[in-house]
């Protein structure tokens, strides 16, 4: 048998999947770390403890399917993007936690360089729009606050990651500053035209060119991990950001194929082909996974609070006891009896990009209870993916490309069947549930395969997706417009200055 190894490093836990050849997995291992608040609106973590518990997660898994890192043909990692990391080129020590894709202390800096005049240049060279959410003003922060930062990294003494560098520095013991293209498109410093780090937006956001890492293809031999993590030196092979691991876990490889990741987040993703097309409805564009210096893109739209909501539910309000409690709460009533909830915990992200807004819950009643805002709270999900999509179907039907026909899901909150039936009843498009729906991880596996043999094409790869499930729209049309256009009035409360 033929053994690939995943690492999916996320925003709240880390984790490692065995799979086989089929796709199919062997054995997992999961383990969550701590959040770090340090004040409203900024979010962190030790870089210490991404690396323990990915490293833990990635033995645990090999030791349940009665593997050794001899029997790995190559692993590959896929990661929460945008998270951003510093560290001692010399000593390996960060020199601060990890400031998380989530963290809006960088707020004031973008608002700057709106101000400057920078949007255009940062939209036409990134496909990005400036907001706190990237890695670029995360990094000025750092240098900016932590005392000596900038004279060391002007002194070439630092290093800058996403998360998947900072795990291929360890696994590598310092000999490799890596990164792929996916991650690089997620810093708002990278052309994804030329496939190069832009030394323009580097001086606008006095960033030394010496703090960046090296830019490969998704899936490349990167090199080997150091034998005494996982018992034998294995092969790193792939390397992708989560949100485009998962696009291609899902093996959506031709334009107009997409998918939506339901994790901590939401994350909706349509590829379109070799041409990095700009959106006009508040999308980004932003590189898909590389298997080849031919360069590959994909429109995304990014909703913050996605499967967070169910964690507020039962942490913040607790409402639940346990997450897997909020479907069957939600179910107890016919519908959320009016009440609309809009989570922006941390600001909206597309396609409205309203940092100041704040979460909302409008049309509660006297008669309103616990189960009616759980059932808003999972229908706000939808709502957020399907104002995404409808973005998405306005800039597809202007560029005259292909329109999305079906959206494929995964992720953790697409196992509730409620959820993916409201979603596809929004959309008026079939959801489709694949029979594996740990794409993000996935996705990582498949770039290995590709980089090391295992795997010789992509119709071998898609040969190997399958369905589980279909969820078909229920409601006329008519009705789920009158349910969005409820939707965006709660969501212009939720902006209100």
């Amino acid at each position: 048998m033929t053994y690939l190894l995943a690492l999916d490093q996320g925003t709240s836990s880390s984790r490692s999947i065995v799979f086989n050849a089929q796709g199919h997995v062997v054995s997992m291992a999961q383990r969550e770390f701590a959040q770090i608040y340090p004040q409203p609106g900024w979010v962190e973590h030790d870089p210490h403890e991404i690396w323990a518990t990915q490293l833990a997660t990635a033995r645990e898994a090999l030791a349940k399917a009665g593997l050794q890192g001899r029997d790995i043909a190559a692993l590959g990692i896929t990661n929460q993007r945008e998270t951003t990391l510093l560290w001692n080129r010399r000593t390996g020590e960060p020199v601060h936690n990890a400031i998380v894709w989530q963290d809006r202390r960088a707020e004031p800096t973008c608002a700057a360089l709106r101000d400057a005049g920078l949007e255009p240049l940062v939209r036409e060279r990134t496909g990005l729009v400036i907001d706190a959410y990237f890695s670029a003003t995360k990094i000025q922060w750092m240098l900016d606050h932590v005392p000596g930062a900038r004279e060391a990294a002007e002194r070439g003494e630092l290093a800058f990651g996403t998360v998947d560098t900072w795990l291929v520095w360890q696994l590598t013991g310092g000999r490799l500053h890596v990164t792929d293209v996916t991650n690089a498109s997620r810093t708002m410093l990278f052309d994804i035209h030329r496939n190069e780090w832009d030394d323009e937006l580097l001086a606008a956001l006095r960033i030394p060119r010496s703090l960046l890492p090296q830019v490969h293809p998704s899936a490349h031999l990167y090199g080997e991990t150091l034998p005494e993590w996982l018992g034998a030196a294995v092969k790193i092979g792939g390397i992708a950001g989560d949100q485009q691991s998962a696009l291609f876990g899902q093996t959506c490889f031709r334009p107009g194929l997409a998918k939506n990741t339901y994790g901590t987040g939401c994350f909706l993703l349509m590829h379109t082909g070799s041409h990095a097309e700009l959106s006009r409805n508040g999308l980004i564009t932003t590189s898909a996974a590389q298997t080849a210096p031919t360069r590959e893109y994909a429109q995304e739209g990014s909703v913050f609070i996605g499967g967070a909501v169910v964690q507020w539910l039962r942490d913040g309000l607790r409402a639940i006891k346990a997450s897997s409690e909020v479907e069957r709460l939600a179910e107890s009533v016919p519908d959320s009896g009016g009440v609309m909830f809009v989570p922006a915990f941390t600001g909206l992200g597309a396609p409205y990009w309203k940092p100041q807004a704040t979460g909302t819950i409008v049309g509660l009643t006297r008669g309103s209870g616990a189960a009616h805002i759980a059932r808003a709270a999972l229908e706000s999900i939808a709502y957020q993916s399907a104002a995404l999509l409808q973005a998405m179907s306005r800039d597809v039907q202007a560029a005259g490309g292909v329109p999305v026909t079906e959206l494929r899901v995964d992720g953790g909150a697409c196992v509730n069947n409620l959820l993916m039936q409201f979603q596809a009843d929004l959309l008026g498009i079939p959801v489709v549930r694949p029979k594996v729906i740990e794409t993000t991880a996935l996705g990582a596996a498949y770039l290995a395969g590709l980089a090391c043999g295992v795997y010789h094409s992509l119709d071998e790869l898609a040969a190997l997706w399958q369905v589980e499930r279909r969820f078909l729209p229920t409601v006329p049309r008519g009705r789920a417009e009158e349910l969005m256009h409820r939707w965006e009035k709660a969501v212009r409360q939720a902006t209100l200055d």
